[in-house]
């Protein structure tokens, strides 16, 4: 038996600093599963520390006291390194094989922390044990930005733990690393709307996202605006919704994915049949990228909506886009977003050219140049803005978005007119 398990939590308390980090480095395990009422404490961690009754023995413990009590309940050897920097922002525990039991007893610890504001658990072996033990702590920890638990073998339950605590923005994280983690989404069957925004996955984080989109059957939503993943991620990512056959709506505003980044989109659109909602706005995408999504637009028959605003384009580019739905027989194209786009009249004739054959199509433009403002001469569809309010019911949140009624009116080219009574005659 483990020197730590001869100990009660009253003598734990009463050592010494010193004492207690001494113990640490003499602690040998024997693994002996206790069993509570029938269960494993190993296996349900939380049931124990955090029902009612159990939970009363661990008032008033904290940091190093409460890490070896975890230790002597879960059976394992404390590690010294963790408990020596409980007080410092930063905690480096890489490779440490702590495993799920060893991680468990870490999560316990930090439940209640609020010093520790990164933490490397990289290559633990933690499992889908450990992970949910990290995701139900991530719950409750109100200081922890930074967390890294990459190639931890999480298998489908670590993955759907750590996907419904960012589905449902529980957590305090601003960065999340789970290199060698994302396989786990692949097979996944379960998760179908997946919020990963603001997450700064940069180029690499694109590479591996488009493994996982390469062969995930089930995910229908998904949100990656504000990640970085420029250029190389975003090639990477294209590569993976080509074979896709599940991804309905798509957002990929605000990462910088360029030119190079439209092509690869573009030849995803040629193949991909199922992506009906693409946003790719704010992307410092120019006339030559609108040429690029160009190519993908005039064969593919699902796409809906394509949202391209604040990116670099110009009345160019505007025509580029229009013409190319104009040309293919099989376009499904019902809304496209060139909002600060200035146009031309030359622009406007062909626009209303393409309404004569596809009057379900709704282009929203910036200014028309050489007027002094614009005012929108069609209606919109009552059915599309039906259907756009159904869009922002599904589209993944962070807690609640509410949209203001002056941007809701000025993407869907809303006209107020006022209402004269009158009465109707024989």
């Amino acid at each position: 038996m483990s020197e730590i398990l001869n100990y009660t939590k009253k003598d734990l308390v009463a050592l010494q600093t010193d004492e207690k980090l001494q113990l640490i480095t003499k602690c040998q395990v024997e693994k002996k599963p206790q069993k509570m009422d029938g269960i494993h404490r190993m296996h349900y961690p939380f049931i124990y520390f955090f029902s009612a009754d159990p939970g009363k023995a661990f008032a008033g413990v904290m940091g190093v006291d409460l890490y070896l009590e975890a230790c002597r309940l879960m059976e394992v050897v404390p590690v010294s390194h963790f408990a020596q920097n409980l007080a410092k922002p930063y905690i480096n525990l890489n490779h440490h094989g702590l495993g799920p039991k060893g991680v468990k007893a870490i999560a316990i610890t930090l439940v209640s922390n609020a010093t520790v504001t990164h933490l490397e658990l990289e290559d633990n072996h933690i499992l889908a044990e450990g992970a949910i033990c990290i995701a139900e702590m991530l719950r409750e920890n109100c200081s922890l930005r930074e967390l890294n638990i990459s190639n931890n073998h999480l298998d489908t339950e670590g993955a759907e733990a750590i996907a419904s605590l960012l589905l449902e923005n529980a957590s305090y994280l601003h960065t999340l690393q789970l290199s060698g983690g994302l396989h786990a989404l692949k097979h996944n069957y379960q998760v179908k709307k997946l919020d990963l925004s603001h997450n700064e996955f940069s180029e690499k984080g694109g590479q591996l996202l488009g493994q996982m989109l390469a062969v995930n059957t089930t995910l229908e939503i998904l949100d990656l605006s504000w990640n970085h993943l420029r250029r190389k991620g975003t090639v990477a990512f294209g590569t993976g919704l080509k074979g896709n056959a599940a991804l309905k709506i798509l957002n990929l505003s605000w990462n910088s994915i360029g030119n190079e980044g439209a092509q690869a989109l573009a030849e995803a659109l040629k193949v991909n049949n199922v992506l009906i909602h693409l946003d790719i706005s704010n992307n410092q995408i120019n006339n030559e990228g609108a040429k690029k999504i160009c190519k993908g637009l005039r064969v593919n028959g699902t796409l809906k909506v394509l949202k391209m605003a604040n990116n670099l384009l110009t009345v160019e580019g505007a025509t580029e886009l229009v013409g190319s739905v104009r040309k293919n027989p099989n376009s499904m194209m019902e809304e496209i977003n060139i909002s600060n786009v200035l146009v031309n009249e030359t622009f406007i004739k062909l626009l209303e050219l393409v309404y004569q054959t596809r009057p379900e199509l709704d282009v929203i433009y910036g200014e028309v140049e050489g007027c002094i403002s614009k005012i929108s001469n069609r209606h919109p569809n009552p059915m599309k803005v039906i259907q756009s309010l159904e869009w922002i019911s599904v589209l993944p949140s962070r807690k609640f978005r509410q949209i203001p009624l002056e941007k809701y009116i000025q993407n869907h080219n809303c006209t107020f007119t006022s209402l004269i009574p009158c009465r109707l005659t024989n």
